[in-house]
This record gives C-alpha cells, structure tokens and sequence, in this order.
C-alpha cells in the first residue's frame, strides 16, 4: 500500500509541475515563436524601425492598458476614434488609423510621424503586422482551451505594449533645426 501511495504522490506532483509549466511558460513560447517568424514585421520592430527614425511628436491616449476595442466614427465634426466609452478625435482618416492599432494594443503613448503624408503609409504597415500576428497566434493556439488562448493572447499583447513602451513615444513636439543659409557680414 505504502508504494501505491508513493506511485500515486509522483505522478500527482509530476502532473502538477506539467501543468504549472504549461500554464506559465508555453504561452511565452508563443510570443517568443510568432516574434522570431515575423522578425522585421513584428509591430514594435516596424514601429522602432519606420516611425522612431523619422520626426515625431509625442501622442497621448488616456486609455487602459489591456486590449481594446476601437472603432473609428465619422461624424458631423470629422474623424473620432472610439476606444471603450472614450472618444478622441483626429484631424484625419490616416492619423485615427494609425492610433487604432496602438489603441487595441493599450499603449497610452505613441509617436505620430510630424509629416503626415508618412502616417497612411504607416498605419497600412502596422495594421499588416498586427493582422500577421493575429493569424500567427491563431495558427499557434489553435488546440488550446478558450481560457488558455485568452491567456496567451493577453500575455502577446503585453509583450507588443511593453516593447513599443521602452521604444517610447518620443518628445510632444519635433525638434526643429534653427540653422539659415544667410550670409554673415
């Protein structure tokens, strides 16, 4: 009898340790999986390596940090961006698209291109990124439990918010050069 309970107390402790492993670290694996197979299409790489280099200015959103939901309105005022019970309205289609992808993110600060010819570029190149790392995560997580995608889908996110934080979002407003080409007497 004493061997059968000690038989029974491995496998418990075993199982238990599977599970705990399973629960904390496979959903890292994920993250870690879908970043090395997009490399430079991963958001925050496309963010660090397209939007930071050039001018910027800082951009707030007071906005919770977990995934959202946003949704662009067009009203009688122009182009609102609806996040939650929040709206923040935009001076144009392209800019409210590019902050929608870091809305659903949660990021509460970003760094809007200052040329604005630049930013429907951009937001179709994020907006790529996050639609790639969405089929990525689904391909990946595909025979897991709804809980457990929820899990890892919340820890992915986290990981593309906390990236692009430690990128920053840069100063509020661009530097501009003083310098002129007028001949000094």
């Amino acid at each position: 009898m004493k061997n059968h309970l000690e038989a029974f107390t491995t496998q418990w402790f075993f199982t238990f340790a599977f599970c705990l492993f399973t629960f904390y670290f496979c959903d890292m694996d994920i993250t870690t999986v879908i970043k090395e197979k997009l490399n430079a299409e991963w958001l925050p790489e496309v963010y660090r390596g397209k939007v930071r280099t050039q001018r910027t200015r800082a951009h707030r959103l007071e906005i919770a940090e977990r995934e959202n939901r946003a949704i662009i309105q067009h009203t009688l005022l122009g182009v609102e961006l609806k996040v939650g019970n929040q709206r923040f309205s935009c001076p144009d289609l392209s800019t409210a698209r590019y902050l929608q992808i870091f809305a659903r993110i949660g990021c509460g600060a970003v760094a809007v291109p200052y040329d604005i010819t630049k930013i429907s570029t951009l937001a179709d190149e994020l907006e790529s990124a996050w639609q790639k790392i969405l089929l990525l995560f689904e391909k990946a997580a595909k025979d897991k439990t709804a809980s457990v995608k929820g899990r890892m889908r919340s820890s992915l996110i986290k990981e593309i918010r906390l990236e692009i934080e430690e990128i920053g979002a840069g100063s509020l407003m661009p530097e501009f050069k003083q310098s002129t080409k007028q001949r000094s007497n």
